[in-house]
């Protein structure tokens, strides 16, 4: 049976880190004061900006202090969480201590009696074969234990390195206004079209891309709905203005909540 409720709100991409404490913070406001209002909240991955375990986080006070929001949250509200490319490593004993559900990437799920397929995003940058590549490497599971083998401090240098990488490519694509970069790193209309296809679905919600927007879209004969969440970035937006938003859906249909105004 697919998650029902009658409301939601839907966040993607914090990247929530100890360097970022004003973006920390709107999240710690958000569990106490905009998630309760709603039956369900999704997290569509990319929580934190990286997890290299669940045993790491044992010596991180500020994952813990989120980890106690989540539970906070989740005893208040019915709260889903699906993997990111940056914390798919996120296990279940983080997740128990929370009271979050894992769902599956992407899981089809019932709100305000609409069907929306629900995603992280990076699976559907198909165009992007160098990263796909990379993706389907890090997700088998034998090579996840030997990661997670590794000493702590080895596991977080390594995901530094990999940020380090990341954020040069971000760098690289913010600098043209639609460069091939861009096209390279955003969901292909192919991959859309093919993943609502296998499920059924005309509705798709995703994050990852950081180019929040609402698409009507076809592929062929097929056509559907896109939105995009918003990453979350007060501290140092480079040039842009703070951002921080949700997608609120109720029996009123679905709209963006800008977080920072409120």
């Amino acid at each position: 049976m697919i998650p029902q409720c009658a409301s939601a709100l839907l966040i993607s991409d914090l990247h929530l880190t100890p360097s970022m404490p004003l973006t920390a913070q709107r999240f710690f406001d958000f569990c106490e004061k905009d998630a309760p209002q709603v039956q369900a909240v999704f997290i569509l991955g990319d929580l934190f900006e990286y997890w290299v375990g669940d045993d790491a986080s044992l010596h991180s006070p500020f994952q813990q202090e989120v980890k106690r929001a989540l539970a906070n949250l989740s005893s208040k509200t019915k709260t889903y969480y699906i993997h990111g490319n940056r914390d798919f490593l996120l296990g279940h004993t983080f997740l128990k201590k929370t009271g979050m559900t894992l769902l599956t990437d992407p899981s089809l799920v019932e709100i305000a009696g609409q069907q929306y397929l629900l995603a992280h995003g990076d699976a559907l940058c198909t165009a992007d074969m160098g990263y796909q590549a990379f993706r389907s490497w890090v997700r088998k599971p034998w090579l996840q234990k030997l990661f997670l083998a590794l000493p702590i401090a080895w596991r977080r240098a390594i995901a530094n390195h990999l940020r380090s990488n990341s954020h040069a490519q971000y760098q690289r694509n913010a600098s043209a206004s639609y460069s091939k970069n861009q096209i390279k790193t955003n969901v292909t209309l192919e991959a859309c079209a093919a993943t609502l296809r296998s499920h059924a679905s005309d509705k798709l919600i995703h994050g990852h891309t950081h180019l929040p927007a609402h698409h009507q879209e076809s592929f062929g004969e097929q056509s559907w709905q896109r939105w995009v969440l918003s990453d979350w970035d007060l501290d140092h937006p480079e040039g842009a203005r703070p951002r921080a938003s949700a997608l609120l859906i109720n029996e009123q249909g679905v709209r963006s909540i800008d977080l920072v105004k409120s």
